[in-house]
């Protein structure tokens, strides 16, 4: 830079405190380099301040990333040009929305890997295989674009939000178009039986409708997401996280598609909607409570006027909202049906003539709210004692549930049979047996021969019980 531009820095940095060096171009007098350390995202917006101040943008500039550095000067910059949380609690915008982006792949990639985790995951239920799902859930790339729109929003970066926001929704399309194909072709070339009970099959049932346990780990995968980012933490474990309360779900709806069972898509659909929901609401609360504070919602709404961009953010927020409020009444309902289900259940089970049975489980189909006529089914699974009957039952567990629910239910129950056979003490055994026993043990510990041991027991049982043995005869 020329003496002017040189002279005009030297007096913006001196006007901010900071520490710098002037180098003397050893090619031209009437130029020199200047050298700043600057804290951890703080480059963009130091340069962006010296652009201001008479720097050229197309001046040559160099910007060298340091592996580890001792010096604290400088540091003071950070609280005037870095923008994130205080202290050590979370790292610069400029940092986050870079760790953000590199979370997301290139458009081919994502797509590729989306399609690709949903074919996994549709083959691992199908299977009834926890292994096969868990590895879909690995290759999943759906952790970066979940936490870009919940970084957008905090960092006050809309076209981030909006990118986000577009991935999802194209990589939810993709996995679920690759999921029906799947299961369309395994099921038509009968690699699996056309008339399996998919709703039976344990995997399956699942993710095919949202209990309070799932939107527990929707909060909590979010939450992790957004915290390991923001922390400078790996992010994969969260990321498998996130993808197992959403892949799985994609590829339940897929199944209940194929196999024509509308109540198992919309519990799978309603599952996969609340997850998704939550883990972008849990993902934006946890960078706030870190401390990012800036809001594009803010942001929006000062900058608010008529255009295109404006209508554009306001379909996406009505968007939003209407599928939380269609998506949390959904979850609800179906999360007071279930808990209506059990104390029915439990209610039953508390009868004197049913005390016996011990509970193993209960499941609740997916309470539709009356868009299906089909009655709502529900399925209980005990343990009895084979040597006891209980014809009336399932009889009266309906009653029971329907007496909770308020609704026509029908309840269908397992019984596993068990017998047992208890140890009991045997009494009669003499003292002197007891001992002689025992004697038997504690010799062999010792290195005491079998023979050695007898003997000393049988002389020990004598003694206690009395019993002399006669002499032996001499023998000439």
């Amino acid at each position: 830079m020329d003496d002017d531009v040189r002279d005009s820095v030297v007096a913006a940095l001196d006007g901010e405190g900071a520490t710098y060096a002037v180098v003397p171009d050893a090619e031209r007098v009437d130029s020199a380099f200047v050298e700043i350390p600057v804290p951890d995202g703080a480059v963009d917006p130091v340069l962006a301040y010296l652009y201001d101040n008479g720097v050229d943008e197309d001046a040559y500039t160099v910007v060298v990333d340091s592996e580890r550095s001792e010096s604290t000067v400088n540091d003071h910059l950070a609280e005037r040009f870095v923008e994130g949380p205080k202290g050590n609690r979370g790292i610069s915008h400029v940092e986050i929305r870079q760790r953000a982006e590199d979370l997301t792949p290139g458009r081919a990639t994502y797509l590729a890997f989306a399609a690709l985790s949903a074919t996994l995951a549709t083959a691992g239920l199908l299977l009834n295989s926890a292994i096969v799902i868990v590895g879909a859930m690995v290759i999943a790339p759906f952790a970066g674009s979940s936490l870009s729109a919940s970084v957008g929003a905090v960092i006050d970066d809309r076209p981030m939000l909006v990118e986000s926001v577009k991935d999802q929704a194209l990589g939810l399309v993709v996995a679920a178009v690759s999921a029906v194909a799947v299961a369309y072709a395994v099921r038509w070339t009968l690699f699996v039986p056309s008339t399996l009970a998919v709703s039976r099959v344990e995997q399956v049932g699942f993710f095919i409708t949202p209990t309070l346990l799932a939107l527990a780990i929707a909060i909590a995968a979010g939450a992790a997401g957004a915290l390991a980012l923001a922390t400078d933490l790996p992010v994969s474990i969260a990321g498998v996280a996130v993808a197992a309360a959403i892949v799985p779900s994609v590829a339940a709806a897929a199944v209940g598609t194929v196999w024509g069972q509308p109540v198992l898509v919309l519990g799978a659909v309603v599952l996969l909607l609340m997850n998704i929901v939550f883990i972008n609401i849990a993902a934006y609360l946890a960078l706030v409570a870190l401390g990012y504070r800036s809001s594009v919602v803010a942001s929006t709404w000062r900058d608010l006027g008529p255009s295109v961009r404006t209508a554009g953010y306001a379909l996406v927020v009505v968007g939003f909202v209407a599928v939380t409020a269609a998506t949390g009444a959904a979850t609800y309902s179906h999360l007071a049906f279930e808990q209506d289900v059990n104390a029915g259940v439990q209610t039953t089970l508390a009868q004197e003539e049913y005390r016996g049975l011990e509970l193993v489980g209960v499941g609740a189909q997916y309470d539709d709210p009356g868009v299906f006529a089909s009655p709502e089914s529900v399925t209980v699974t005990v343990v009895s004692d084979a040597d006891t009957s209980h014809p009336d039952l399932a009889t009266d567990m309906q009653a029971q549930v329907q007496d909770a629910t308020g609704q026509n239910v029908a309840v269908e129950v397992h019984t596993q049979d068990y017998q047992r056979a208890a140890a009991e003490a045997d009494s009669s055994t003499p003292v002197a047996d007891r001992l002689s026993g025992v004697y038997r043990r504690v010799a062999g510990l010792f290195g005491r021969t079998v023979e050695d041991a007898d003997e000393t027991a049988d002389n020990a049982t004598d003694d206690a019980t009395g019993r002399v043995d006669p002499a032996p005869l001499a023998v000439a």
